[in-house]
Formats: C-alpha cells, structure tokens, sequence
C-alpha cells in the first residue's frame, strides 16, 4: 500500500500480539518494521515512576509492507524478538519503546504496550483491579491512516502500531477535546497548530494511555494504592480475573464494550463486587470480540443495516439502542445519551467546568468540608469533553433525583450535576458531515433511543425528544448487590493531576471505602 506524504510513521514501530495483558512465565511477542538497519528496545513499568525492567541493543531492523487491509486485518509482520514476562515483574502497564542510534529529539514516538497482571490466586491478589481501556484504543486508533471506528471502519484490528500520541506525548504537550477554561483558555487555542507540528494523531484526543490512565495510575501510586491491572478485554477473554476482588476501577474514556464484558461484571456486581467508573461516554457502543480477541466489530452508525446481527440484541451500536435494549445505565447508572458534551466544540462552550453539588453529606464527600450548592472542580475543568447522565427530576426535598425510566437502577442517588448538552445538526461545525448522510448526535440519539424515524427528526416532536437535548454530567452512586460509583465525565482525571484537594479527597474516599484499600 502506498504511503501518504504526511504519514504518521516513524523510523522504528511494532506491536504486540497474542493479546494485551500477561502473567508471570508467558510470552511477548513484538513485531517490528524498521527503516534502521538496527536498534535498541526499553520495556518499562510506567506508573508513579518509569522503570525499566528490560532492554536490548542492536537489534537487527527489516522493513515490512503494511497490507492494504490492516485496520481490519492487521499487519502480519513476523516477530521480530520476544520476551517472557518474569516473576519480577509488578502488575502494571509497561511501555514497549524503540530507539535508535541517531534519534533526534523531534522524531516520532511510537511505543507498544502490554499490561501484566497478578499472577496470585484469587484472593491473594490485590483488592482493586485497574481496567485499561484497550477496546477503546483500537476503536480510535488510526495508524498510517488505516481505517479505525471513526473513519469508515467496522473491523478493527490490535496487531497494528499505535498512532502518535496515543501512547506518549512530547514533554510539556498538553491536548485535551474539551479545556479547562473552555473557550477563554489562552493555552488550547493552538491545539491543531500542535497536533500538526508534532504529527500526532487528530484522534488522540479521545484516547489512549496518555489522556487518562497515565496520570490516574501515577496518582494513585504515589498516594500508597496497591493496584492490579488488567485491560477491559479482559473482562470477556479472562473474566476470572475478577474473582476477589473488592473494587473494579475504570478511568476516563471507556467507551466500547462486549456483551461479554459487561455479562462479567454485572455478574460481579451483583454478586457483591464495588466498581467505580471515573469515567464519561462509558459502555455506550457494542462490540463484539473476534478471532480469539485479536479484533473487534462494530458498526456503529451503519448498524440497524449492515450489521449481520441487525435486529438482535448482539446488534452492535448503541447500547441505549430500542432493539438492543440494554441501556448502559443498568450497568453505570447513567448514560451519554441524557448527557454529552462540555466545553467541546459548541456543545456547552462556557459550562461551568465543574459540579453543582447537591447531597454534601453523602459519604463520597467525606472530609471535603463541601456544602449544597458548592461548585467542585472547576479549576482544572473535571466536567469536560463527554459527560453521562440520567433523566432527571426534582423530589419532594427540591433535590434533583433520577426519574429510572431510562434504566438507571432504583437505588440510585444523585450527588453533583452539571450542564451537557448532545451536538445538534446545527452545532456540527462546516466542515463535518456528521453521521449517517449528516445526522448529529442528537438526531442519531433520538432515531435509536426513542424509535424516531429519521425524516422526522431535530424537530419539536414531543417532551421525550426534547429533553434528550438538554443533558447533565450526572456524579452518583447506586448499591444492588455491590456498590457503583460514577463521576459521569471523562476528565475526572485531571483533578488528580492538578492536585485539587477536593477531588483528590473523593478519590481517596472511594478507593478506600469501596477497594478497602488501607491507604
């Protein structure tokens, strides 16, 4: 296949097969193509420091062709070294990275990772488990402009590099969707000036290692959290991965699950386990696993046509969808469908950042010195980019509270709330055709939640349509065998990062409380 111009390439780039997370005593098998003639790998542990537990100079470099087809199939390059993950080795995500003698500083960065997990019996493994979100990644990941979820694809494939700037960015780059000033923020106007510069990936923005799991796992490393790790693929692939566990833990943008996974851990849940989903736009696509985990379909948009499963409810898309009918508030409490966005595009652009606080003195606010009607988070913009709510109304105490007729549970709690709000056709900007022939997010929304044919969309048809235009990021918590937490936003995360006291405060509370983490 011939190559762009302005290929998103680097010199040296490889990826890992035969899954993404291992145990002590198994295999990992990197496969390479490189312009060098030879060069050096570091595998490092990243998390409240890097440390490299491995390393090889000179090794030999052979190019390889990328196949015409490799978002669905992938680039079957043979192996080019492989590693046996040691006793030594802690649970974590580790960073394959490639260099080369005459690496300038400027070069692209493209490493590999995969994730090990604990190999102790159940029981004798950590409490909390970290999800990373690979199914996620692959959805986004648009390496040599090969065809990902969000650019025509249905199938997309693992066995493929990592475009840049989903893994690892250049010091001191800081790219967000949505910023933590929103539109009055000096320091994001140059985002796309930056992401050119730097050849990163445009969709880096919505995934990947670096936005949202980086600084979570270096936070609460720091703060004396013992965590064991598995990627969410896991969940379907290895579901006793589960077994005793306290506190199942997601971060910032899980977005595409299985039935799979999510039969896994509604089992766990309601057989008692805690799970806390610091997270927004989570579960809200089908997927379905294929060729033993090595790739995934979904057809998102194209669905309710193409999808060789149309009708049933392995159909993929939404999961909000009326014939899938299995909305993700049953699992999370909340949806993206009754939130959306914030401070992204025209979507909320002046939102207030953070979270009206309602219920202080719920036990997630603990020790914060919170009252009604605080607002929390705003300064480093924790309410931002995609946001998950519920339907809402107000109680007999003049509370906000979930009306459960989208699926959220009945035992579930509003704590904090803030404006999101879906793209409609008119906020989609010039140059985007939106979906399906130009529908937006919402139309979508109301076409296959609530049954509208799509010639009558967009209008004023009746108060169900209506509200699903006017969202909240909804932070709650429901118990129904376990305990579910939810921030209902993406960027929760960087409250930690920017150290805010108050956020760091709730964190600590949930981890403690629900992993029954000592820390």
């Amino acid at each position: 296949m011939k190559s762009p111009d302005n290929m998103l390439r680097a010199a040296v780039e490889g990826y890992v097969s035969g899954g993404r997370s291992f145990v002590a005593g198994e295999t990992v098998k990197v496969h390479c193509s490189s312009e060098r003639p030879a060069f050096d790998v570091q595998i490092a542990r990243r998390g409240a420091n890097r440390h490299v537990v491995w390393a090889a100079s000179g090794l030999p470099g052979r190019h390889h062709d990328v196949p015409d087809d490799v978002g669905a199939r992938g680039c079957g390059w043979p192996p080019s070294f492989e590693v046996e993950v040691s006793p030594d080795w802690a649970p974590g995500y580790y960073e394959v990275r490639f260099n080369w003698p005459d690496k300038s500083l400027d070069e692209l960065d493209q490493p590999a990772f995969f994730v090990v997990r604990s190999a102790e019996p159940a029981g004798s493994r950590p409490a909390t488990l970290m999800l990373i979100t690979d199914t996620t990644y692959n959805a986004y990941n648009d390496w040599n402009h090969s065809l990902s979820l969000y650019t025509g694809g249905v199938r997309v494939s693992w066995e493929r590099p990592f475009a840049p700037g989903f893994l690892s960015r250049p010091p001191d780059i800081k790219l967000r969707a949505a910023t933590a000033m929103g539109v009055y923020d000096p320091d994001f106007r140059d985002q796309r000036e930056t992401v050119d510069a730097y050849r990163l990936s445009g969709w880096c923005y919505g995934s990947g290692f670096h936005q949202w799991e980086r600084p979570f796992v270096s936070w609460a490393e720091r703060e004396g959290f013992e965590l064991d790790f598995a990627v969410s693929s896991d969940l379907e692939l290895r579901p006793e991965i589960l077994e005793g566990r306290r506190l199942v833990v997601s971060v910032g943008h899980d977005e595409y699950w299985s039935a799979g996974m999510r039969d896994s851990i509604e089992r766990y849940i309601a057989e008692g386990g805690n799970a806390a989903f610091l997270t927004g736009n989570a579960v809200f696509w089908q997927v379905r696993l294929e060729d033993g985990g090595r790739a995934m379909t979904c057809y998102k948009y194209a669905a309710p046509n193409d999808d060789p499963e149309r009708g049933t409810p392995l159909q993929s898309g939404m999961w909000s969808d009326h014939v899938v009918g299995r909305p993700e508030n049953h699992l999370t409490g909340v949806s993206f469908t009754r939130g959306g966005y914030v401070r992204a595009g025209q979507a909320t652009p002046r939102g207030p950042g953070g979270y009206l606080v309602w219920r202080p003195d719920h036990w997630v606010f603990e020790g914060t010195d919170l009252r009604y009607g605080d607002l929390l988070g705003a300064k480093h913009g924790v309410v931002g980019y995609e946001a998950d709510g519920c339907e809402l109304t107000y109680g007999e105490d003049g509370l906000p509270a979930a009306t459960h007729a989208d699926g959220t549970p009945d035992s579930f709690e509003v704590l904090a709330t803030s404006p999101a709000r879906l793209w409609a056709k008119a906020d989609l900007p010039p140059t985007t055709e939106g979906v399906d022939g130009g529908m937006s997010d919402l139309g979508y929304t109301q076409w296959r939640v609530l049954g509208i044919e799509p010639d009558r969309l967009e209008r004023d048809l009746d108060p169900a349509a209506e509200r699903l235009g006017h969202g909240n990021a909804v932070m709650g918590v429901y118990t129904r065998g376990g305990t579910v937490f939810t921030s209902g936003c993406t960027d929760w995360v960087h409250g930690l990062e920017g150290r805010d006291p108050l956020v760091t405060r709730i964190t600590h509370n949930l981890l403690t409380r629900l992993g029954g983490d000592g820390a």
